[in-house]
């Protein structure tokens, strides 16, 4: 079940990223310079590589969207690759401009190259690693953004911190522990975390499988590039039953918790505590110290291709992640409290309240 949906579409290199977001009520306000300062946090981190240097990304709205609120329509965004100019010819559409300029065939351990050209039977990997990119969240983030906006008119926030950055898990550590990776020609990864606060209670279901709400995250979360694991709440593993659970207590007349073991969901549903998201991101896979491999050619072994890339981007996994648990969080809100316009939404709101 979905009510608010979106579909992206670009490539790594391409003419830049575009999104098709359907669902939005009217009447939200959508201000760009937001989204803009969404995806300025995607581009910052300690660790970022080269490429953050070129692109500063900047959204375009172009449709859905008049006078600053939202019409009720598809809202179109796009995101243009500002590094397109030196892409142009290898990016091209038109079969005249074939070349083998930027193609490669080493396999990279980590990466979708492998799997991706037997599943879409492709021999050049420049096909698979242009989509699957990370680079396709920086309209992701933007998609969030937008998300974000609807969520605030609800009265619902989130922030976001680093938990670790490979084995450092002080703060005042992160640097250096990058600092050595990069020397090494080698990647981090990390774990972060995602607080969203002011959620109404009973977003989601028990009902079904797929319409619990810790299902719907963890695949939203578990799917951002790189990211092998998510929790939600204190990892259980450990405790006994009367330490884990989040026992209930009575505050003039409503219902308290002096613990939030559960990160805000139970039976699949928001509890009215705040929802706390966990998730370890791998190191990323693009090593300048490169990994042995096999030539998808050849057949031979050797040693993986290098693409210009990062040393650690766990700071802007925090980033992406946020706004992928925006999105599903505005579908439930729509799924639970209806509406075709901000007005309506905030009546029924404000009535659970």
């Amino acid at each position: 079940m979905e009510k608010f949906r979106f579909l992206t579409s670009g490539e790594s290199h391409g003419k830049g990223l575009t999104a098709i977001i359907e669902g939005i009520p009217s009447g939200f306000d959508i201000n760009p310079d937001f989204i803009n300062e969404e995806l300025k946090r995607r581009q910052q981190g300690y660790g970022r590589g080269a490429r953050m240097k070129i692109e500063t990304d900047t959204v375009e709205i172009l449709s859905g969207v008049r006078f600053g609120k939202t019409l009720g329509s598809p809202v179109t965004l796009f995101i243009k690759n500002k590094d397109f100019e030196n892409w142009e010819k290898i990016m091209s559409t038109d079969p005249q401009d074939y070349t083998e300029d930027k193609s490669f065939s080493a396999y990279r351990p980590g990466h979708a190259d492998f799997a991706g050209s037997i599943k879409y039977n492709q021999k050049d990997l420049r096909n698979i690693l242009e989509r699957s990119s990370a680079r396709q969240t920086a309209m992701e983030v933007a998609v969030g953004a937008v998300a974000k906006q609807i969520l605030d008119k609800l009265g619902i926030s989130c922030s976001s911190k680093i938990l670790q950055i490979g084995k450092a898990v002080n703060p005042e550590d992160f640097h250096q522990e990058i600092d050595t990776a990069k020397e090494a020609g080698d990647t981090l990864g990390g774990k972060i975390e995602v607080v969203y606060s002011g959620l109404p209670i009973g977003l989601g279901s028990h009902v079904h499988w797929d319409r619990k709400l810790d299902g719907r995250i963890a695949q939203a979360v578990m799917s951002i590039p790189a990211i092998k694991s998510v929790e939600i709440g204190d990892n259980p593993l450990g405790f006994t039953g009367s330490e884990y659970h989040d026992e209930m207590y009575l505050e003039d007349g409503k219902v308290i918790r002096k613990t939030n073991h559960a990160g805000g969901l139970e039976g699949g549903m928001t509890n009215g505590e705040n929802l706390v998201v966990r998730a370890v991101m791998k190191p990323i896979p693009t090593l300048r110290k490169p990994l042995n491999t096999v030539d998808s050619k050849s057949m031979q072994e050797t040693q993986a291709h290098f693409e210009r890339s990062d040393t650690c981007a766990v700071e802007a996994c925090a980033v992406v992640a946020e706004a992928r648990i925006a999105c599903v969080l505005v579908n439930e809100i729509l799924l639970k409290f209806g509406g075709d316009s901000l007005e309506e939404i905030l009546k029924r709101v404000n009535c659970e309240r």
